[in-house]
């Protein structure tokens, strides 16, 4: 009976493996949002590691988490790296390309729970009286996120805080300044 138990065990994971090696090796998430603030009033807030914080969703998810920057304050060659919990783990985001006002290329590198990178970009346009802004992330995925995929929907959570942190970004990037 063990035997036939283990048997049966060894043929589902050996199935849930072979449908995972079928899997896309990409993925790719966007959200946009309308914000209704001048594309650089926008910009500047993503632009600037400094005021992440106010908008990033991951911020909130451990208030207690490390972080420190290092280049320039905005800008190309700006690095944000950060250190926490399991639900924001380790990594590092540089920032490679930033033209004023239309787009904020970034290098994601994950340490832990998994190591990866993803290559992220912010683009701002004029929309009305606003600004329509595209938040995308691209990245390869390794097997274990294939087997991971097939019991999580990665782009939806992903996605969800991408959404999320939008919102956040039109409040902080719509707030009155302060003299």
């Amino acid at each position: 009976m063990i035997k036939k138990v283990l048997l049966g065990l060894v043929a589902v994971i050996a199935i849930i493996l072979i449908v995972a090696s079928f899997q896309s090796d990409d993925l790719n998430v966007t959200r946009s949002a309308t914000i209704a603030a001048p594309p650089d009033a926008v910009f500047k807030v993503v632009n600037d590691f400094r005021q992440w914080d106010a908008w990033s969703p991951w911020s909130k998810l451990d208030p207690a988490m490390k972080k420190t920057l290092e280049g320039p304050p905005e800008g190309v060659g700006a690095i944000y790296k950060w250190s926490g919990n399991n639900e924001v783990g380790e990594g590092s985001t540089k920032l490679v390309d930033s033209k004023p006002n239309e787009t904020i290329g970034m290098k994601l590198e994950f340490v832990r729970p998994f190591e990866g990178s993803s290559d992220v970009r912010f683009t701002f346009a004029p929309e009305g009286a606003g600004t329509k802004v595209t938040w995308a992330m691209q990245s390869k995925k390794p097997f274990i996120g294939k087997v991971f995929g097939m019991f999580m929907d990665c782009e939806k959570m992903c996605g969800d805080q991408f959404s999320e942190g939008l919102a956040n970004l039109g409040k902080v990037a719509t707030a009155t300044p302060k003299p």
